[in-house]
C-alpha cells in the first residue's frame, strides 16, 4: 500500500490521460493515482477504466456526474484520500503543464525536511514558464502579487495548483466549506494551510503550458479569483484558526 496518492482531474484530456498515468507510475510504486474525471464526453473516465487491470489496486477513477469545476473534483479527492489513509496528497494537472519528474521533490520536502505543505512555484527563482504568450505570464505574476498584497501571504506563486500535502493539512481544513471552485481554490487552500499556522515551503519547478487538449481557463474563473480574494480576507477577519505549527515559509535552496 503506497502512502502517496496523486489526484488529477480532468475533462476532455483523452489526449493527455494515459500519457500522465503511465509517466507517474514510471516513477515506481511510491505513488497511487486518482482520477477524477467530471463525465468528459470525449471519453477520458473509459481510457482510464481500461487501464486499471494492468495498474490494479494503484489506479482509482472517480466518476462524477457532470462537470463541477476544480476546486470541487479536488475536494472529492481530499476526501477520498482521507478515507483511505494516504499520508501524501498530491495535486497534479492532467495536461502535463506540471512535469511528474518533480513529484519526489515535493514529497521529499513533506516527507524528510518535515513541511507540512510544499508548493510547486513557478516564481520563487525568477518566471519559470515556457510556452505562454507573455501577456498570461503576465497575469499570472501580477495576479499572484495581488492575491500577496490583499492576504499578506508570504507565498510567490499564490495560484499555483502543482502541491503536496501532508494529511494533517486536509484533516484540518474544513474542505466542505471551501468557497471557491475555481482556480481561486488554490488560493484559498494555501490561505488557510498559512492561516492555521501549517509549514510551507515553495520548491521551484518550470511550468510548460498544455500541447495538447484544450485550456479551461475563463473570464468567470479570473472574476472570481479578483474579487473572492477580497471576500476571503474579510471573511478571514471574524474566524478563529488553529495554530497547528509556526508558519514558516523557507526558499529550496
Amino acid at each position: 500500500m503506497s502512502n502517496s496518492l496523486v489526484i488529477i482531474p480532468t475533462y476532455n484530456e483523452k489526449e493527455n490521460v494515459e500519457a500522465i498515468i503511465r509517466e507517474v507510475f514510471a516513477l515506481g510504486g511510491s505513488y497511487h493515482i486518482l482520477i477524477v474525471d467530471d463525465n468528459s464526453p470525449d471519453g477520458t473516465a473509459e481510457i482510464v477504466a481500461s487501464l486499471q487491470p494492468e495498474f490494479e489496486g494503484c489506479l482509482h477513477l472517480l466518476k462524477r456526474k457532470k462537470k463541477q469545476g476544480l476546486g470541487t473534483a479536488y475536494i472529492a479527492g481530499f476526501h477520498y484520500a482521507l478515507d483511505r489513509d494516504y499520508e501524501y496528497i498530491f495535486e497534479m494537472d492532467a495536461d502535463f503543464s506540471h512535469n511528474p519528474a518533480d513529484l519526489p521533490r515535493l514529497k521529499e520536502a513533506c516527507e524528510k525536511q518535515w513541511y507540512d505543505l510544499a508548493i510547486g512555484s513557478r516564481y520563487i527563482t525568477g518566471v519559470n514558464v515556457v510556452n505562454w504568450p507573455i501577456t498570461r505570464v503576465l497575469m499570472s505574476y501580477f495576479a499572484s502579487r495581488y492575491v500577496r498584497m490583499i492576504t499578506g501571504m508570504p507565498i510567490n506563486d499564490t495560484t499555483a495548483g502543482f502541491k503536496c500535502y501532508k494529511r494533517a493539512v486536509l484533516a484540518t481544513i474544513e474542505l466542505d466549506k471551501i468557497k471557491f471552485i475555481g482556480y481561486a481554490f488554490q488560493i484559498e487552500m494555501k490561505f488557510l494551510a498559512w492561516k492555521h499556522g501549517f509549514k510551507i515551503k515553495e520548491v521551484p519547478i518550470t511550468f510548460t503550458d498544455r500541447s495538447k487538449g484544450t485550456s479551461k481557463m475563463s473570464k468567470g474563473i479570473i472574476k472570481e479569483a479578483i474579487f473572492g480574494v477580497i471576500q476571503m480576507k474579510i471573511r478571514s477577519w471574524f474566524k478563529k484558526y488553529s495554530q497547528v505549527g509556526r508558519g514558516e515559509l523557507t526558499i529550496d535552496s
